[in-house]
């Protein structure tokens, strides 16, 4: 039988650890009190799950391979705690889009777009799922600095959009 079909021994390849959400470099690391509270549960359920596979003792070639993963992705938690720089939001100015603003847009002039609502937050915190966009996004970018009532260009799928800022709140209202 040729050896094209025959299953190679894959604890020879280096295992795939899935990366962190993407922060450009040279940014700073912003978090909400809460998404650091998020990356120290991280911490800890990682640390847990390491403890485990550190124990399990039925097969080497498995348990090295995900002691490996896990050790990367410890790493990488830690760089992201180490560099993380907390913001508070009820410290930001009250009238003006910043860093964990919940933020309601609506659209100027009627046509196909609706309101938005969304909260700025941290790389590691964002889920569009939750209405959280990180600080690094394009939506996000567009949005900081402006004033309530104020106008701003929003991309929203192929074109860009005018949106009125309709509300600003922070914290947990």
């Amino acid at each position: 039988m040729s050896r094209a079909f025959t299953k190679e021994d894959d604890s020879l390849e280096a295992p795939i650890i899935p990366p962190r959400a993407a922060l450009p470099p040279g940014t700073p690391n912003y978090v909400t009190p809460e998404g650091l509270e998020l990356l120290r549960q991280e911490l800890t359920a990682l640390e847990a799950e390491r403890t485990l596979a550190e124990a399990n003792r039925e097969n080497d070639a498995d348990r090295t391979r995900r002691l490996t993963v896990l050790n990367g992705q410890l790493s990488a938690l830690n760089s992201r705690l180490a560099s993380a720089k907390v913001v508070d939001p009820r410290s930001q100015p009250v009238k003006e889009v910043r860093f964990g603003a919940t933020v309601t847009l609506r659209p100027v002039g009627g046509g196909n777009a609706s309101e938005r609502r969304f909260t700025i937050v941290g790389v590691d915190e964002a889920s569009v799922a939750a209405g959280k966009v990180a600080f690094v996004a394009p939506i996000a970018r567009a949005v900081q600095g402006a004033k309530l009532g104020q106008r701003v260009q929003v991309r929203l799928g192929a074109k860009a959009e005018e949106m009125e800022v309709a509300a600003i709140r922070y914290g947990q209202d």
